[in-house]
C-alpha cells in the first residue's frame, strides 16, 4: 500500500517548514481565481446564496454544480492572482527535486496569469495539457436579453480545461543525467510506444464520484490518474496536492501506486479526506493512468459491486 500523508494546514506554512528537494511533483486544482475558497465566500457557497459561486440553471432535468464566476474579478483581483502564484511558486520552488514537474488546473480566463506568476517564480512554463470535455461553462445569451438576441452568445461554450505544466530547471547538463540523480526531469510515457499526449478527451466527473465528496471541483478519476502517473518518470517518488479538497488527486496517486501528500485548510474538506481517499481509489480497480481510455466496463466496477447496477459511459 502506497504511503499517504494529510496535513490539515496551510500549504504556505506548511511549504516553509520542509526539507529542501524532498518533493518529486505536484498536481493540484488551485484557487486560481484567488478569491473563490476565501472563507467567506465559501460560507456562501454552503448557504447556497451570493458571492462569486454562480448556481446555474438546471438544464434538461440536470442540476448543473457551481462554477466560480471569474468575470467579477477587477483589475486588481487580476493583477493579485499573477502575484498569488508568484509567491506560490517562489515558497514551493525550494522543495522540489531539480527537475521537477507541476500541473495546476487552470482556466482560459486566467491561464497567462498564472504562467506569469509561476515564470517569476523561476518555473519554466512547459505548456499545458488540455482536458477536452463537455462542459457547461460559457455559451449563455446576453443577460436578460436572452430574446433580443437568440443567436449571439457572450463566450464561447467551453470544451476545454488547461492544466499548466511547470518544471523546476534540471540541475545537471542533460536531462538523463538529471534522470539519474534526482529520479525527475521528464515525464512517464503510457507505455514504450506512446508518449504522454498534450490533448486528453476526458468527461465530467462521473456520478459515482460526485456521490462520494460534494467539493464544487472535484476532476475525474479517469483524468487524475493519467497526470499523476505522469509526473514520476521512473515511477518512484511523493507526489504533493497543496490545496486538496475532495482528495481526489490523493486517491489517485493511491490507485496508480504512487505517495503522495495532500494539504487543506478547510475544517469540513479536512475532515472528509480519509473517507473520500479511500472510496474513491477503489473505483475503476484494473485503471492504473497506464492507457487513455477506462477498462472494460465490467472492469470498471467496484470490488464487491452488484453486477446489475448500471455504469457511466466515460463520454457522458
Amino acid at each position: 500500500m502506497p504511503n499517504q500523508e494529510l496535513y490539515h494546514a496551510d500549504c504556505f506554512c506548511w511549504l516553509r517548514d520542509q526539507p529542501a528537494k524532498s518533493i518529486h511533483g505536484v498536481c493540484t486544482d488551485p484557487p486560481f481565481g484567488i478569491v473563490e475558497f476565501l472563507p467567506n465566500e465559501m460560507a456562501k457557497l454552503r448557504s447556497g446564496k451570493g458571492g462569486v459561486w454562480r448556481l446555474p440553471p438546471t438544464i434538461g432535468g440536470s442540476q448543473r454544480a457551481p462554477l466560480p464566476r471569474f468575470t467579477t474579478l477587477t483589475t486588481k483581483d487580476r493583477e493579485h492572482v499573477q502575484t498569488y502564484f508568484r509567491e506560490f511558486g517562489k515558497a514551493l520552488i525550494p522543495v522540489l527535486m531539480p527537475g521537477a514537474h507541476v500541473y495546476l488546473a487552470g482556466t482560459p480566463m486566467l491561464q497567462h496569469l498564472v504562467q506569469g506568476g509561476m515564470a517569476e517564480a523561476g518555473f519554466e512554463v512547459r505548456g499545458a495539457i488540455m482536458r477536452l470535455y463537455r462542459g457547461f461553462r460559457g455559451g449563455d445569451r446576453p443577460k436578460l436579453a436572452e430574446a433580443e438576441f437568440p443567436e449571439v452568445c457572450v463566450t464561447p461554450r467551453g470544451a476545454y480545461e488547461p492544466w499548466m505544466l511547470f518544471r523546476k530547471p534540471i540541475s545537471e547538463k542533460t536531462v538523463a543525467a538529471n534522470l539519474r540523480k534526482w529520479g525527475v526531469g521528464a515525464l512517464r510515457r503510457l507505455n514504450v510506444d506512446q508518449p504522454f499526449p498534450d490533448i486528453i478527451q476526458s468527461a465530467k466527473t462521473p456520478t459515482v464520484e460526485e456521490s462520494i465528496s460534494d467539493h464544487p471541483t472535484i476532476k475525474p478519476q479517469h483524468w487524475l490518474r493519467l497526470l499523476v502517473r505522469s509526473l514520476l518518470p521512473l515511477g518512484i517518488g511523493h507526489i504533493l496536492d497543496p490545496f486538496c479538497g475532495s482528495g481526489s488527486t490523493i486517491a489517485a496517486c493511491r490507485a496508480v501506486g504512487y505517495d503522495a501528500i495532500g494539504i487543506e485548510i478547510d475544517d469540513e474538506y479536512f475532515s472528509a479526506l480519509e473517507y473520500n481517499i479511500r472510496r474513491l481509489s477503489i473505483l475503476y480497480p484494473q485503471f492504473k493512468g497506464a492507457a487513455l481510455n477506462l477498462p472494460s466496463e465490467n472492469q470498471q466496477r467496484m470490488p464487491n459491486q452488484a453486477k446489475t447496477q448500471p455504469q457511466m459511459s466515460l463520454f457522458n
